[in-house]
């Protein structure tokens, strides 16, 4: 079976994030004032060759820990579907 994977990443929110915070002051200049706290992350998406969503699930684990995803600044969640 073949799975597909949507990961998104994003900086730890204890941790600044100098790209949320540039476009979080802009919104006031394009009339969106209401906009705050903007946090700007990543999205990945990959396909996966495995038996079971289960071990589909663990591969994309292992590959957000070993690659993806720096987990000292970031942190990462996916979904999985037939694909």
């Amino acid at each position: 079976m073949t799975f597909k994977a949507n990961i998104d990443i994003m900086p730890l929110e204890a941790l600044l994030d100098p790209q949320g915070k540039a476009v979080s002051q802009s919104m006031g200049n394009v009339g969106l004032a209401e906009i705050t706290n903007v946090r700007i992350g990543k999205h990945i998406t990959l396909l996966i060759a495995a038996n079971t969503k289960e071990e589909a699930s663990t591969k994309v684990n292992e590959a957000c820990k070993k690659m993806l995803c720096n987990q000292i600044m970031e942190s990462y969640s996916f979904d999985l579907e037939e694909a």
